[in-house]
């Protein structure tokens, strides 16, 4: 039989997704295999100083191959396309399984069939995509120019076709879009900034000249400065930083390492904190891959394993994962192995989270509108873990922390390092609002779906002055 590389009298083509996991796996000599494909279509807009500057679009394709060997597991990352290339991938790949050694969640690989979108193309990204926002972007530069703003920014799309495969007969495929804008605006002078960003599939849902407004308002609110000491605060985040802060918290939950006494979820006397009440707002947070529009993978693919993800799991459902209820901590995050271990139920998480809980009659503006004195912290920055048992975060506001008076933003305050665990921003939440999409500036180069709710922080603690600007 031909094959499909050397069509077109023996001229070298681009192999299709589809022929690199079939010729991967039908050179695996391991136990079990699984091949992963990912086909990238992406376009982008940056501006400064009021006007776009480059634009672009790219198409790419990367895999990786993971071979199973007795009780471990070695995986190899490739873009090669040759069948002499995937081979050695492959061999590599087993290479790495043998050096490995046993691996603590090992299981058999999952059994799968194959999905009737299996054999589609990859869909693709295109500038198509920005025909709404490109032209509230010019609204925006000339309101900015004629108001004495410059406007700085960019805006990504990227639909990524996941092909998934495997010896055990799964043939899995899931088309994912991710875009995201985001835009700061400072005064001509440069001594006021204020930023502000947004999550969407395809751009249809953002009104540019609406983050444009609410970055107006920003810069006016920052013609009065006020300085302000280290402390607590009567705290009010949007749902942008309260996704800062809830992503660290989704991304602890890890069951193994709870059980295992190396988490924020551990007991004090040993055991998980499973039916602990964290909080008296009955906030949720969950992770579900159905929910809309954050819609996300429904099966695993992964090229390694952690706490919260196993190789020998590629190809599994995943579910909706529920990790606080109405304030109560209710579930941790498991595979297949450590849910066996330790008696839980497989659970892992879609690649996105949800937080709800909060009046979903009001927004950040009605929490403001309580606040008789406070903060609110529109955009957090460079946060590191400082105790990962506690959870504990450091980081800095940066582009908008103002000081509201009798329920009233009044005035823009310096910058702030704060130190919060996000256990502690549930505990010391006093109020929350709508669940609404939201972009976590910290991590909006790597997750970027998420809902979260505005909330009220009963002493948010600000512990020193922050020279940034």
């Amino acid at each position: 039989m031909t094959e499909p590389w050397r069509a077109n009298g023996g001229r070298s083509e681009q192999a299709t997704p589809q022929q690199i996991i079939e010729r991967a796996l039908s050179r695996s000599k391991a136990d079990g295999c699984v091949v992963v494909v990912n086909a990238v279509g992406t376009a982008n807009i940056r501006w400064a100083n009021n006007t776009v500057t480059t634009s672009g679009s790219t198409t790419s394709a990367s895999w990786y191959v993971v071979s199973v060997i007795g009780r471990a597991a070695g995986s190899v990352g490739s873009s090669a396309t040759e069948p002499a290339d995937i081979e050695l991938a492959v061999r590599a790949s087993e290479q790495a399984a043998r050096d490995a050694g046993p691996s603590p969640d090992a299981l058999d690989l999952i059994t799968g069939t194959a999905a009737d979108d299996f054999a589609l193309e990859p869909d693709d990204s295109g500038f198509g995509v920005y025909d709404r926002l490109i032209p509230g972007l010019g609204a925006a530069f000339d309101g900015a120019r004629s108001g004495r703003r410059i406007l700085y920014g960019f805006a990504r799309h990227e639909l990524t076709t996941t092909y998934l495969g495997t010896s055990t007969g799964a043939r899995l495929r899931w088309v994912q879009p991710t875009g995201t804008v985001e835009v700061n605006a400072k005064s001509a002078d440069l001594s006021r900034s204020a930023w502000s960003g947004a999550s969407t599939n395809d751009f249809t849902d953002v009104d540019i000249s609406a983050i444009a407004d609410s970055l107006t308002q920003r810069l006016d609110w920052a013609n009065r400065h006020v300085d302000l000491p280290p402390g607590k605060y009567d705290t009010v985040l949007p749902p942008t930083s309260v996704a800062d802060l809830m992503i660290y918290l989704g991304w602890s939950a890890g069951g193994r390492a709870a059980f295992e006494g190396r988490s924020p979820f551990t007991a004090a006397g040993g055991g998980t904190r499973i039916g602990e009440r964290l909080s008296t707002v009955p906030l949720s947070l969950s992770s579900d891959p159905t929910v809309h529009p954050i819609e996300s993978a429904p099966f695993v693919a992964t090229g390694s394993s952690s706490d919260e993800l196993s190789a020998f799991d590629n190809g599994a459902p995943i579910g909706r994962t529920e990790i606080i209820t109405a304030g109560v901590i209710s579930g941790l995050i498991h595979t297949r192995a450590s849910a066996a271990q330790f008696g839980a139920e497989f659970a892992p998480a879609a690649d996105n989270f949800v937080v709800t809980g909060g009046d979903e009659s009001r927004g950040v503006d009605d929490l403001v509108g309580d606040v008789q004195r406070g903060l609110l912290v529109t955009s957090l920055w460079y946060i590191r873990t400082v105790d990962p048992m506690t959870l504990l975060l450091t980081g800095l506001t940066r582009d908008g922390v103002f000081l509201i008076e009798k329920g009233e933003v009044v005035g823009a305050v310096n910058n702030f390092r704060f130190n919060m665990s996000p256990l502690d921003v549930m505990r010391q939440a006093t109020a929350a609002g709508r669940t609404e999409r939201a972009l976590s500036r910290e991590w909006s180069d790597w997750f970027t779906r998420s809902l979260m709710p505005s909330m009220r922080i009963a002493d948010f603690n600000m512990s020193s002055v922050s020279q940034a600007q």
